[in-house]
């Protein structure tokens, strides 16, 4: 015998995959082909938003560029409060 709740149970996962499989089926943002970083710079960690993408680097720095044009809009100091 189906309960109401094994219908609700079904129904919610049913829901849960189909909005996985829309979302990832969606194109991901697009990535920069290249980033030039400064001079002895070293790339930690990437992240974008809808028009700007941002590399923190191993020297504690945050430099983010602008995603048209691809040149560098700010730098920001990552002060650890060493």
């Amino acid at each position: 015998m189906v309960t109401l709740l094994t219908v609700v149970m079904i129904v919610g996962v049913v829901l849960v995959v189909g909005l996985l499989v829309t979302r990832l089926s969606q194109d991901p943002p697009a990535l920069p082909e290249i980033i030039v970083l400064p001079d002895g710079t070293r790339a930690q960690a990437f992240t974008q938003g809808p028009d700007w993408y941002a590399v923190v680097t191993a020297d504690n720095h945050i430099l983010i560029y602008d995603r048209l044009t691809g040149a560098l809009a700010q730098k920001v100091k990552i002060d650890l409060g060493e």
